[in-house]
Order: C-alpha cells, then sequence, then structure tokens
C-alpha cells in the first residue's frame, strides 16, 4: 500500500492445558507457553508496531505470591524488548531454579497457564504506556481481577460511558478501553456478589466461599449483560485472576478470529498463519470463532463455546483480505491473486486492449500477489488474442508467421524499489517533502522512453498523498508515455469506524475529488444542504440515522471520481498522464465471497453507529473541526 494507514492490532492467547511440567518433560521448556506466544506474536507483526504487551496467569497460587503479571512497552521496538526483559530475568536464576519446575512455576513471573500478548496500532490519541494493551482492573479478591486485551473499536463509547456514571462508577476517561475494562469488570463483580449472597446463606465461611465463587462464576451471563449494548467491531480477551478466560467476537464477524485445540492447549489469535506456524497444525485444524460467540475458558480447563449476541450478517472486513492480514494465509493468497485477475479487465479496457508498449509493475510489497493474479488475467486474454491470430493466418500460414505470434509476451519489470526508511532533521516543509519523497527509487533502462505505458498495482489508494509526492515523481524519471495506476480495492469513499485509522472526510483523496467534482459543477451549495441533513440526522436515535454522504457521491459515476482523483494525484510537473483504475465493488465480492464487509466502499456500514459516524465526520469536516468522530 503506497499510503501508510494504521489498523486493527493482533491478539494471541494460549491456555495450556496440562500441567507445566508436562511441558518440561516432552518439550524440554517450562517456558514452553511463553515461547510459543512470542513466536505467534511475531508473526502477527505486521497488526501492529506502536507498541506490545503481554500478561501471564497463575493457577492456584500460594497466598501472598504474585499470580498476574504484566510487561508492556511503546518502544520502537516493542515486541523484541519486552521478550528480551524477560529472558534477561529468566536468564539470571541459577541453574538449580531453572530445572526446578515448582519453583519456576510458583516465582518465576511468566510461569503461568494462561498468556495473553496484544501488538497494537493506535487509530487515535497518544501512544503512552497507558494506551499499550492487556489492561488489567486489579482488586485483593482472585475472582474479581480482570486482564483485558482486543482488537476493536467502538462507536457509541458516548452512551456506554454514560451507563457507567449512571452505574455510580467514576470512568477517568472516555475511551472504549477504559469503558470495556470497567463495564465487563462491573457484571463481574454483580457475578460475585450474586454467588457471595447465595453461599453466605448457605453459612459457609469466607475461604469456602472464595473457592466456590472460582468454581462456579457464571462467565456466560457476565458477557451477555457486558456486550449487550456494543457496537462496533472486536475479538476481545479476557483473563479473570482465578483462571477463568473468554474470548468474545462481534455479531457481525467484522473484526477475525481463529482458533487451535488439541489436549495439550487452546490457542487464539487475529490471524490462522500464527497458530499454523506457531503449533505446526494443518489449515483445516484452525477454526473461526463465530461470530457473536465466546469462546469461554473454565479454570478447570473445560472449553465451550456459546452464543452471547445472536448472530447477524457476516460482514467480515474486507481490508483484511485486501491488505492487512498476512498473504500466507491460503484462503487470503487465492483472494489477492483473484482480486488481481478481475482487475485486469479494467486494465486492459483502460489499455484499450493493447498490452505490446505497455510494462507492467507494482507498488511493493504487499501486493505481488494480486499483481501476478493480474498478469495471469493478462495472459488469459493473450492466449485468447494469440489463438484468434493464429486461426486468422489460415492453414497455410508459414512457421515464421505463428513464431511471430507467439513471441508477444507481457513485460512485467521490478520497476519500484522501497529503500529504508530515512531520518531527516530538515524542517522546512519543502525541503523534507523531497528528502521524504525518496523513500521509492526505481529500476532505470526498461522503459523505452516516451512510448511505453506503465502500468502499477497499488492494494489501495486511500490519502494519494504517497502517489503524488513521491512515487509518480519517482516514475516521471523513467520518462513513460503515461502511467496507470490500477488499485486492487475500490474507491475509498467514507471513513472506518471499526479498527482502520480512516476517521477523517478530508484525508481521502476521494473526497476531495468530489469536491473539485462539485465545484466544477457548480453544485457546491450541495455542501451545505448535507451539512444541515446530517445536523437533522444526528438528532434521531442511532438506529434511525441514514449515511448522508452517500447522497452527495450519488451525484457522479465512479469514472468520473476516478478521473478527477487522477488529476488530483498527478504532480504539477509531472511530464507523464496519469489515469487511475479502481476494482468494482462487485469484482470484489466476487473475490472474497465470505468477506462482504464494504463500508468504506459503499458506505453501507454494518452497525447502526456507522451511519453516525460518517455524519458526524461530515459535519466536522463542514465546521473545520479535526476532532474523532467517534
Amino acid at each position: 500500500m503506497s499510503d501508510p494507514i494504521k489498523h486493527e492490532c493482533g491478539i494471541a492467547f494460549i491456555r495450556l492445558l496440562q500441567p507445566i511440567r508436562y511441558y518440561q518433560e516432552k518439550y524440554g521448556s517450562a517456558l514452553y507457553g511463553l515461547k510459543k506466544l512470542q513466536l505467534m506474536m511475531a508473526k502477527q507483526l505486521n497488526r501492529g508496531q506502536d507498541g506490545a504487551g503481554i500478561a501471564t496467569i497463575k493457577l492456584d497460587p500460594e497466598y501472598g505470591k504474585r499470580y498476574v503479571a504484566r510487561k508492556r512497552s511503546n518502544s520502537k521496538n516493542a515486541l523484541a524488548d519486552i521478550f528480551e526483559e524477560v529472558n534477561h530475568a529468566y536468564s539470571l536464576l541459577d541453574k538449580t531454579k531453572v530445572d526446578d519446575v515448582e519453583w519456576l512455576r510458583k516465582n518465576f513471573p511468566y510461569a503461568g497457564e494462561l498468556l495473553l500478548g496484544h501488538l497494537r496500532y493506535g487509530t487515535h490519541g497518544k501512544n503512552s504506556i497507558e494506551n499499550i494493551h492487556p489492561f488489567f482492573r486489579q482488586n485483593n479478591w482472585m475472582s474479581r481481577s480482570l486482564v483485558l486485551a482486543g482488537n476493536y473499536n467502538l462507536t457509541n463509547v458516548d452512551e456506554l460511558f454514560d451507563v457507567l456514571v449512571n452505574l455510580g462508577q467514576h470512568p477517568k476517561e472516555i475511551s472504549d478501553n477504559v469503558t470495556m475494562l470497567e463495564k465487563i469488570g462491573h457484571f463481574l463483580d454483580e457475578e460475585n456478589q450474586r454467588l457471595f449472597r447465595q453461599y453466605r446463606s448457605e453459612n459457609l465461611d469466607n475461604l469456602e466461599i472464595a473457592t466456590r465463587i472460582k468454581e462456579n462464576i457464571c462467565v456466560e451471563d457476565i458477557l451477555k449483560n457486558a456486550f449487550r449494548n456494543l457496537d462496533g467491531g472486536y475479538n476481545m480477551v479476557g483473563m479473570i485472576g482465578d483462571g477463568n478466560a473468554f474470548v468474545v467476537r462481534d455479531p457481525n464477524g467484522i473484526r477475525p478470529s481463529f482458533f487451535y485445540q488439541d489436549d495439550e492447549v487452546l490457542v487464539v489469535a487475529s490471524e490462522r498463519p500464527a497458530i499454523m506456524t506457531a503449533f505446526n497444525v494443518r489449515f483445516e485444524d484452525v477454526q473461526e470463532l463465530t461470530p457473536g460467540n465466546a469462546l469461554i475458558v473454565k479454570r478447570n480447563g473445560e472449553i465451550s463455546a456459546t452464543e452471547i449476541l445472536p448472530q447477524k450478517e457476516r460482514l467480515s472486513c474486507s481490508f483484511e483480505r485486501i491488505y492487512f492480514s498476512r498473504g500466507t494465509d491460503a484462503e487470503i493468497y487465492k483472494e489477492r491473486q483473484e482480486l488481481g485477475r478481475r482487475l485486469s479487465k479494467e486494465v486492459l479496457n483502460k489499455l484499450d486492449y493493447d498490452v505490446r508498449p505497455v510494462v507492467f509493475s507494482y507498488i511493493p510489497n504487499t501486493a505481488a500477489t494480486s499483481f501476478y493474479g493480474m498478469v495471469d488475467g493478462i495472459y488469459r486474454f493473450l492466449d485468447r488474442y494469440k489463438r484468434e491470430a493464429i486461426l486468422k493466418l489460415g492453414p497455410n500460414a508459414s512457421p515464421e508467421e505463428i513464431d511471430k505470434i507467439l513471441a508477444i509476451k507481457i513485460r512485467r519489470e521490478k520497476i519500484l524499489v522501497k529503500d529504508v526508511k530515512m531520518r531527516t532533521f530538515i524542517t522546512q516543509d519543502k525541503d523534507r517533502e523531497d528528502m521524504v519523497g525518496h523513500v521509492y527509487d526505481v529500476t532505470y533502462g526498461v522503459l523505452d522512453e516516451h512510448r511505453d505505458t506503465l502500468v502499477i498495482l497499488d492494494d489501495s489508494i486511500v490519502r494519494g498523498t504517497t502517489l503524488k509526492t513521491s512515487i509518480l515523481r519517482i516514475l516521471d524519471r523513467l520518462n513513460p508515455r503515461r502511467v496507470v495506476v490500477a488499485s486492487s480495492a475500490p474507491i475509498i469513499k467514507y471513513p472506518d469506524c471499526y479498527g482502520i485509522d480512516m476517521s477523517r472526510m478530508n484525508e481521502f483523496v476521494a473526497f476531495r475529488a468530489l469536491l473539485k467534482l462539485l465545484e466544477r459543477n457548480g453544485l457546491t451549495y450541495k455542501l451545505q444542504e448535507a451539512y444541515q441533513e446530517c445536523k437533522r440526522q444526528l438528532e434521531l436515535p442511532k438506529e434511525e440515522m441514514r449515511n448522508v454522504v452517500k447522497d452527495l457521491y450519488d451525484l457522479f459515476s465512479d469514472e468520473e471520481l476516478s478521473d478527477e482523483i487522477g488529476r488530483l494525484v498527478t504532480p504539477s510537473d509531472m511530464k507523464a498522464r496519469v489515469e487511475i483504475v479502481f476494482q468494482r465493488v462487485e469484482d470484489l465480492h466476487k473475490s472474497c465471497p465470505d468477506h462482504r464487509g464494504d463500508w468504506y466502499f459503499t458506505g453501507n456500514y454494518p452497525t447502526p453507529g456507522g451511519n453516525k459516524v460518517v455524519n458526524k465526520s461530515f459535519v466536522y469536516f463542514m465546521e473545520g473541526n479535526q476532532a474523532r468522530a467517534y
């Protein structure tokens, strides 16, 4: 992706189902779980580089012994720093303690049976250590302590905040992290209190009551109450201090959640390949958590999948398939290839089906798989063309004539090379922009100057900034006749509110193109009409709101919008002509049939809060307000 955008975070959760001595004897390490957690997190580092955190919980600790351990970092190499610190502490132990599994289990903080890891991409706000998962709600009663981490964004945090206030709480800030920790924590307290009253009536002493609560706490009821009014996308993991744990996925399946279970472990991750690699299991062994369901892990190791919220229309985030998730997932790999194959029709149409004076390439590195698919699609066209051309030669065609047709090939080259990120101390904006613009370089001598067309495939075009300030200027050095930028994603028109860092209207190149089209066609008054209607909509219950911004986009075709985007991203001093080709939404759905979440392209949000966010985002744009719209 040419425009860097931050996105969904990553989680890794492991519940060891055997005593720690078992892993020492079978795998040679009492820290088997910790090593697997590190590997799973490393394989999901693409999902978060702003910070990382881990937490562990020990089962049945002695009184006075530490049973919850947590370590977080917001450094540039957060994941490596965390495990280096843990490993350093382990390396200081003498051999007698390292070999004593029972001593390690009791005394080494991270030798626990429940292990949770989180990788953070901060979509909003400061990247302070307080914003790094996992979060910890500490209590002297084990069954009231809660560790929470997840990949989630909620659209109705303000409503949930009011709920907490009405319960008598005093949350320290309005954020989905604090809100969820306290909301789940409130119902955890309620369940504890319910059981306490029940067992007190049976004349049990406090120690026996505490034991009974750990064994009989109803996590299912806690979750049904805590998640009842949520609006958003989430894959959330919670560990209770007593050893109970849960994983919850939103009813639309917006955020991904995968798990694997055998007699040794239960493993949960945001991406399937992380589990496959870390535990050397097959694709079919890794299951997807059903939307609206929770995996509930009792402290005795008993595991069940339970419906917490009724499953709604499956609208998994298609951006996961286009860009965010690792392409090592077999399904994602095939879908990205199909995205490229289907896009080839649009590219060929733009080229008037003449591929001879064309060089094909891609923007490194995640677009490579779609690029292979696009080339396959163009080869299919070439095969048909060659067959028809040979048939036209008739039965007396000479070998030379046939060879000439067969010799027609697609010219594909690695044009763009991404260099290491450069740091500059130049502070003048113009000079700094020039330096940053050199993050890419080109392969010289592969184009026929002023004759060849260059087709460059990108995953998606969000802001268009990197295209204009860097990529297109660099490509222009090769003196192509024209440059066609092909996006394997459709036109991004609307903000996301479920985890991706795309929330302000004026940051989208498509929206800026819309403004230009309105101005060129004498329709700028439509902005004021939409502004007034958005404000009216925001006075309604969110369930009754509609996406008003759609009205503006409906004034123009996608072709008109694409052409205007091409003009906007073309540098003023560029010699070559620039054209943009976008994936069609219907072809996106055909390529990713089981992942139909497309709100950033269509404005069809899966939850009512989405319409509220897009309307508020437009109001903020009109008022010059740069605040977050959710």
